[in-house]
């Protein structure tokens, strides 16, 4: 009974910070599409000489670049300190997304370190404590299933505040690197910048659920294998 109490209370968590945060999937999504901005931005550098551009801004001048043309998301992996930038040449979105990822590159590597390996090590607790769970080797699940929560909550705390802290400075770099770049009018500056602020206003609300909402689906889903 107590599990499906707890599938219950996190189900109407979801749904009320869903709720809360005014969150509208097809409105972000036709945010991110303007294609006055596509235009603009089209005849802009290179990806990776914006990147260079941006990482040389902030005084990070050994991050390994490349592009892949196959892949939808842009990442900045620690363990090799490399930023990859997704095929994203035909959006407007494409420098604050770039400048995100090198944001990323000059946090600190404490904590991108610990995201790493405590994340590997979250998802490994995951899988075996479930996999044990199913084929009756933990008998008494309750007290793994509460050490699942307080990791879920550790993860929620650090990935929070790097994507918060990599989205919210983003928007920021991105314009001073239109401005100080003269590479469009300052009116065209104001209109990209005006639309950054609209998808952050959302974004950083729905990446943020996003995270917390992926480490209550595993609460979920383990509540679930004990009762079964």
């Amino acid at each position: 009974m107590e599990y499906i109490f707890l599938i219950l209370i996190c189900l109407m968590f979801l749904m009320v910070l869903w709720v809360i945060l005014e969150l509208n999937i097809k409105k972000l999504k036709q945010i991110g599409e303007d294609k006055e901005l596509d235009s603009i931005t089209k005849d802009f550098p290179d990806n990776i000489d914006i990147c260079k551009n941006i990482l040389n801004k902030l005084g990070n001048n050994n991050v390994n670049i490349k592009e892949d043309k196959d892949s939808k998301t842009s990442l900045y992996v620690v363990v090799t300190n490399t930023i990859t930038i997704a095929n994203i040449r035909d959006s407007y979105t494409r420098i604050q997304t770039v400048a995100h990822e090198c944001i990323h590159s000059i946090q600190s590597k404490r904590m991108l370190w610990f995201n790493f390996i405590y994340t590997n090590i979250y998802m490994l607790y995951f899988l075996i404590v479930s996999i044990l769970t199913v084929c009756n080797v933990i008998t008494k699940p309750s007290i793994f299933l509460y050490i699942l929560i307080v990791m879920g909550m550790v993860q929620y705390f650090i990935r929070s505040m790097l994507e918060t802290d990599a989205m919210t400075k983003a928007r920021y770099i991105a314009k001073e690197y239109l401005e100080e770049n003269n590479i469009c009018s300052k009116e065209n500056v104001n209109k990209i910048v005006s639309k950054y602020d609209e998808l952050n206003n959302m974004g950083i609300k729905l990446v943020n659920l996003d995270i917390f909402a992926k480490d209550i689906l595993k609460i979920i889903i383990y509540s679930i294998i004990c009762i079964l």
